[in-house]
Protein backbone atom coordinates (compact mmCIF):
# COMPACT_ATOMS: atom_id res chain seq x y z
CA UNK A 1 0.00 0.00 0.00
CA UNK A 2 1.79 3.25 -0.95
CA UNK A 3 1.56 5.72 1.97
CA UNK A 4 0.31 9.20 1.01
CA UNK A 5 1.63 12.24 1.91
CA UNK A 6 -0.56 14.76 3.94
CA UNK A 7 -1.59 17.61 1.89
CA UNK A 8 0.00 20.92 1.74
CA UNK A 9 -1.96 23.61 3.79
CA UNK A 10 -3.53 26.80 0.97
CA UNK A 11 -1.12 29.18 3.04
CA UNK A 12 2.54 29.49 4.16
CA UNK A 13 2.31 27.04 7.48
CA UNK A 14 4.97 30.03 9.30
CA UNK A 15 2.28 31.99 9.50
CA UNK A 16 0.59 29.01 12.01
CA UNK A 17 3.48 28.80 13.91
CA UNK A 18 4.60 32.40 14.45
CA UNK A 19 5.16 33.92 17.86
CA UNK A 20 4.45 37.32 16.62
CA UNK A 21 1.03 38.62 14.74
CA UNK A 22 -1.88 40.27 14.20
CA UNK A 23 -4.70 37.83 15.86
CA UNK A 24 -8.32 38.63 15.33
CA UNK A 25 -10.09 36.82 17.67
CA UNK A 26 -14.24 36.51 17.91
CA UNK A 27 -15.60 37.20 21.29
CA UNK A 28 -19.39 36.06 22.67
CA UNK A 29 -22.15 38.30 21.70
CA UNK A 30 -23.77 37.98 24.62
CA UNK A 31 -23.34 34.84 26.37
CA UNK A 32 -19.29 34.82 28.17
CA UNK A 33 -19.13 31.28 27.55
CA UNK A 34 -19.30 31.36 23.77
CA UNK A 35 -15.34 31.58 23.44
CA UNK A 36 -13.02 29.44 22.04
CA UNK A 37 -10.12 27.55 24.87
CA UNK A 38 -7.98 28.96 22.03
CA UNK A 39 -9.29 31.90 22.13
CA UNK A 40 -8.33 32.62 26.19
CA UNK A 41 -4.79 31.03 25.37
CA UNK A 42 -4.03 33.43 22.43
CA UNK A 43 -5.79 36.57 24.63
CA UNK A 44 -3.45 35.11 27.77
CA UNK A 45 -0.17 35.14 25.63
CA UNK A 46 -0.16 38.79 23.52
CA UNK A 47 1.69 41.41 24.37
CA UNK A 48 -1.41 43.38 24.29
CA UNK A 49 -4.91 43.90 23.21
CA UNK A 50 -6.59 46.29 20.99
CA UNK A 51 -10.40 46.47 21.80
CA UNK A 52 -13.38 49.09 21.43
CA UNK A 53 -14.53 49.80 24.72
CA UNK A 54 -11.57 48.72 27.46
CA UNK A 55 -14.44 48.81 30.15
CA UNK A 56 -16.71 46.22 28.35
CA UNK A 57 -13.50 43.81 26.73
CA UNK A 58 -12.32 44.25 30.98
CA UNK A 59 -15.54 42.48 31.90
CA UNK A 60 -14.87 39.15 29.33
CA UNK A 61 -11.23 39.52 30.43
CA UNK A 62 -11.58 39.76 34.41
CA UNK A 63 -14.12 36.51 33.48
CA UNK A 64 -11.19 34.63 32.37
CA UNK A 65 -8.88 35.55 34.67
CA UNK A 66 -7.05 37.53 31.81
CA UNK A 67 -4.34 40.34 32.51
CA UNK A 68 -2.99 42.12 29.75
CA UNK A 69 -2.68 46.02 28.48
CA UNK A 70 -6.05 47.21 27.01
CA UNK A 71 -5.61 49.99 24.10
CA UNK A 72 -9.19 51.91 22.98
CA UNK A 73 -8.95 51.12 19.07
CA UNK A 74 -12.35 52.13 17.28
CA UNK A 75 -13.41 54.13 14.58
CA UNK A 76 -11.93 57.58 16.25
CA UNK A 77 -8.56 56.16 17.23
CA UNK A 78 -7.92 53.39 14.45
CA UNK A 79 -6.25 55.65 12.31
CA UNK A 80 -4.08 57.34 15.15
CA UNK A 81 -2.85 53.77 16.46
CA UNK A 82 -2.45 52.15 13.06
CA UNK A 83 1.15 52.92 12.61
CA UNK A 84 2.21 51.94 16.09
CA UNK A 85 0.41 49.29 15.89
CA UNK A 86 2.66 48.25 12.45
CA UNK A 87 5.61 48.92 14.36
CA UNK A 88 4.86 46.59 17.36
CA UNK A 89 4.47 43.87 14.83
CA UNK A 90 7.40 44.38 12.94
CA UNK A 91 9.12 44.68 16.43
CA UNK A 92 7.62 40.80 17.16
CA UNK A 93 4.78 42.04 18.96
CA UNK A 94 2.11 39.35 19.26
CA UNK A 95 -1.10 41.96 19.34
CA UNK A 96 -4.86 40.62 20.10
CA UNK A 97 -7.75 42.81 18.40
CA UNK A 98 -11.53 41.97 19.65
CA UNK A 99 -14.41 44.40 19.47
CA UNK A 100 -17.28 44.65 21.95
CA UNK A 101 -18.68 41.74 20.40
CA UNK A 102 -18.38 38.95 17.56
CA UNK A 103 -15.86 38.85 14.97
CA UNK A 104 -13.62 42.07 14.40
CA UNK A 105 -14.12 43.51 11.10
CA UNK A 106 -17.71 42.69 10.60
CA UNK A 107 -19.40 46.41 11.41
CA UNK A 108 -16.63 46.51 13.61
CA UNK A 109 -13.33 48.14 13.70
CA UNK A 110 -10.43 46.22 12.35
CA UNK A 111 -10.93 45.98 8.26
CA UNK A 112 -8.28 49.07 7.85
CA UNK A 113 -5.72 47.38 10.01
CA UNK A 114 -5.43 44.36 8.47
CA UNK A 115 -5.74 45.95 4.71
CA UNK A 116 -2.63 48.02 6.21
CA UNK A 117 -0.38 44.42 7.21
CA UNK A 118 -1.66 42.70 4.19
CA UNK A 119 0.11 45.40 1.86
CA UNK A 120 2.90 45.22 4.80
CA UNK A 121 3.12 41.55 4.14
CA UNK A 122 2.68 40.90 8.18
CA UNK A 123 1.60 37.90 9.41
CA UNK A 124 -2.50 38.09 10.33
CA UNK A 125 -4.82 35.08 11.14
CA UNK A 126 -8.31 35.24 12.28
CA UNK A 127 -10.16 33.05 15.36
CA UNK A 128 -13.13 31.61 14.14
CA UNK A 129 -16.46 33.02 16.94
CA UNK A 130 -19.35 34.18 17.55
CA UNK A 131 -21.01 36.42 14.38
CA UNK A 132 -24.57 37.65 15.09
CA UNK A 133 -25.54 37.35 11.60
CA UNK A 134 -24.66 33.64 11.33
CA UNK A 135 -26.43 32.92 14.45
CA UNK A 136 -29.09 34.71 13.41
CA UNK A 137 -29.83 32.97 9.63
CA UNK A 138 -29.70 29.43 11.43
CA UNK A 139 -32.50 30.70 13.76
CA UNK A 140 -34.56 31.91 11.05
CA UNK A 141 -34.58 29.01 8.92
CA UNK A 142 -34.40 31.05 5.33
CA UNK A 143 -32.71 28.95 2.94
CA UNK A 144 -28.94 29.08 3.92
CA UNK A 145 -27.88 28.66 -0.15
CA UNK A 146 -27.50 32.36 -1.03
CA UNK A 147 -27.00 35.34 1.59
CA UNK A 148 -26.06 38.66 1.67
CA UNK A 149 -24.88 40.51 4.74
CA UNK A 150 -25.29 44.38 4.70
CA UNK A 151 -24.64 45.89 8.12
CA UNK A 152 -26.41 48.10 9.62
CA UNK A 153 -29.50 50.29 7.35
CA UNK A 154 -28.85 54.04 6.33
CA UNK A 155 -30.75 56.33 8.62
CA UNK A 156 -31.55 58.14 5.70
CA UNK A 157 -34.51 57.63 4.37
CA UNK A 158 -33.88 57.04 0.17
CA UNK A 159 -30.62 55.46 1.29
CA UNK A 160 -33.11 53.08 3.20
CA UNK A 161 -35.23 52.29 0.55
CA UNK A 162 -32.66 51.48 -2.02
CA UNK A 163 -31.24 49.17 0.28
CA UNK A 164 -34.54 47.57 0.95
CA UNK A 165 -35.50 47.34 -2.30
CA UNK A 166 -32.19 45.59 -3.42
CA UNK A 167 -33.03 42.63 -0.56
CA UNK A 168 -36.32 42.19 -2.25
CA UNK A 169 -34.94 41.14 -5.62
CA UNK A 170 -31.69 39.30 -4.19
CA UNK A 171 -31.68 35.75 -4.85
CA UNK A 172 -31.32 34.99 -1.14
CA UNK A 173 -31.42 36.16 2.43
CA UNK A 174 -30.53 39.68 3.16
CA UNK A 175 -28.99 39.81 6.72
CA UNK A 176 -28.98 43.29 8.35
CA UNK A 177 -28.75 45.03 11.59
CA UNK A 178 -30.90 47.66 12.73
CA UNK A 179 -31.88 49.62 16.27
CA UNK A 180 -34.67 48.95 18.81
CA UNK A 181 -35.75 52.88 18.08
CA UNK A 182 -35.65 52.24 14.32
CA UNK A 183 -36.81 48.49 13.68
CA UNK A 184 -41.02 49.16 13.83
CA UNK A 185 -40.29 51.99 11.03
CA UNK A 186 -38.23 49.70 9.11
CA UNK A 187 -40.89 46.87 9.41
CA UNK A 188 -43.87 49.51 8.18
CA UNK A 189 -42.17 50.29 4.96
CA UNK A 190 -40.99 46.88 4.14
CA UNK A 191 -44.58 46.19 4.78
CA UNK A 192 -45.84 48.77 2.29
CA UNK A 193 -42.96 48.35 0.07
CA UNK A 194 -43.12 44.29 0.05
CA UNK A 195 -46.34 43.28 1.87
CA UNK A 196 -45.49 39.22 0.46
CA UNK A 197 -42.10 38.96 1.40
CA UNK A 198 -41.01 36.93 4.89
CA UNK A 199 -38.98 38.90 7.08
CA UNK A 200 -37.09 37.55 10.64
CA UNK A 201 -36.08 39.67 13.98
CA UNK A 202 -33.64 38.19 15.92
CA UNK A 203 -33.17 39.71 18.91
CA UNK A 204 -30.72 39.60 22.36
CA UNK A 205 -28.92 36.68 20.52
CA UNK A 206 -27.43 33.95 23.28
CA UNK A 207 -28.84 36.11 25.78
CA UNK A 208 -31.61 35.29 28.42
CA UNK A 209 -34.16 37.00 26.47
CA UNK A 210 -32.98 35.65 23.19
CA UNK A 211 -36.51 35.55 20.21
CA UNK A 212 -36.45 34.93 16.82
CA UNK A 213 -40.02 36.17 15.32
CA UNK A 214 -40.53 35.37 11.53
CA UNK A 215 -43.61 36.13 9.29
CA UNK A 216 -44.81 38.79 7.44
CA UNK A 217 -43.50 42.65 8.01
CA UNK A 218 -47.23 43.71 8.51
CA UNK A 219 -47.61 40.58 10.72
CA UNK A 220 -44.78 41.96 13.35
CA UNK A 221 -45.63 45.74 13.82
CA UNK A 222 -46.78 47.24 17.02
CA UNK A 223 -44.32 43.67 18.48
CA UNK A 224 -41.74 45.30 21.09
CA UNK A 225 -38.18 44.88 20.01
CA UNK A 226 -35.94 45.01 22.81
CA UNK A 227 -31.58 44.82 22.65
CA UNK A 228 -29.49 44.38 19.52
CA UNK A 229 -31.51 43.12 16.87
CA UNK A 230 -30.31 41.32 13.33
CA UNK A 231 -32.94 41.71 10.71
CA UNK A 232 -33.66 39.28 7.67
CA UNK A 233 -35.48 39.84 4.59
CA UNK A 234 -36.31 36.96 2.14
CA UNK A 235 -35.21 37.55 -1.00
CA UNK A 236 -36.58 36.36 -4.53
CA UNK A 237 -35.68 33.65 -6.77
CA UNK A 238 -33.55 33.88 -9.16
CA UNK A 239 -35.12 36.27 -12.21
CA UNK A 240 -34.88 35.63 -15.51
CA UNK A 241 -36.29 39.20 -17.44
CA UNK A 242 -38.86 38.52 -20.01
CA UNK A 243 -39.69 42.30 -19.79
CA UNK A 244 -37.37 45.14 -21.54
CA UNK A 245 -35.55 47.40 -19.16
CA UNK A 246 -37.57 50.05 -19.96
CA UNK A 247 -40.73 48.16 -19.12
CA UNK A 248 -38.56 47.28 -15.74
CA UNK A 249 -37.88 50.86 -15.40
CA UNK A 250 -41.75 51.81 -15.57
CA UNK A 251 -42.81 48.69 -13.58
CA UNK A 252 -40.53 50.01 -10.53
CA UNK A 253 -41.58 53.66 -10.92
CA UNK A 254 -45.08 51.95 -10.09
CA UNK A 255 -44.40 49.41 -7.39
CA UNK A 256 -42.06 51.21 -5.53
CA UNK A 257 -43.25 54.77 -6.09
CA UNK A 258 -39.58 55.61 -7.43
CA UNK A 259 -38.44 58.44 -9.62
CA UNK A 260 -37.37 57.69 -13.26
CA UNK A 261 -33.70 58.34 -12.40
CA UNK A 262 -34.40 56.24 -9.30
CA UNK A 263 -35.98 53.28 -11.56
CA UNK A 264 -33.17 53.06 -14.07
CA UNK A 265 -30.27 53.23 -11.37
CA UNK A 266 -31.88 50.18 -9.81
CA UNK A 267 -32.74 48.19 -12.98
CA UNK A 268 -29.41 48.36 -14.05
CA UNK A 269 -28.43 47.24 -10.75
CA UNK A 270 -30.54 44.28 -10.67
CA UNK A 271 -30.28 43.09 -14.50
CA UNK A 272 -26.47 43.80 -14.06
CA UNK A 273 -26.13 46.18 -17.14
CA UNK A 274 -24.60 49.08 -17.32
CA UNK A 275 -26.89 52.26 -16.30
CA UNK A 276 -26.32 54.06 -19.44
CA UNK A 277 -27.65 50.81 -21.41
CA UNK A 278 -31.53 51.52 -19.47
CA UNK A 279 -30.79 55.36 -19.63
CA UNK A 280 -30.35 54.92 -23.64
CA UNK A 281 -34.14 53.18 -24.07
CA UNK A 282 -35.51 56.93 -22.89
CA UNK A 283 -33.48 59.42 -24.90
CA UNK A 284 -35.56 59.55 -27.62
CA UNK A 285 -38.71 59.52 -25.76
CA UNK A 286 -36.85 62.53 -23.83
CA UNK A 287 -36.24 64.55 -26.43
CA UNK A 288 -40.02 64.59 -27.70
Amino acid sequence: MVRQEPAKLPFPSSNLGATFMLFLIATPIGNLSDITFRAVETLKEANYILCEDTRRSGILLKHYSIDKPLKSFHKFTESKLEEQVIQDLKSDMKIALISDAGTPGISDPGQRLVNRCQKEGLAITSLPGPAAPIVALTLSGFEADAFQFIGFLSKKASTRKDALINAFFYPGVTICFESAQRIQKTLGEIAQLAPKHEVAVARELTKVYEECVRGKAQDLLGKEFRGEIVLLIEGHAKIEWTNTPKEHVEQLQKEFDLSKQEAIKLAAALRGIPKKEVYSCFISEDKL
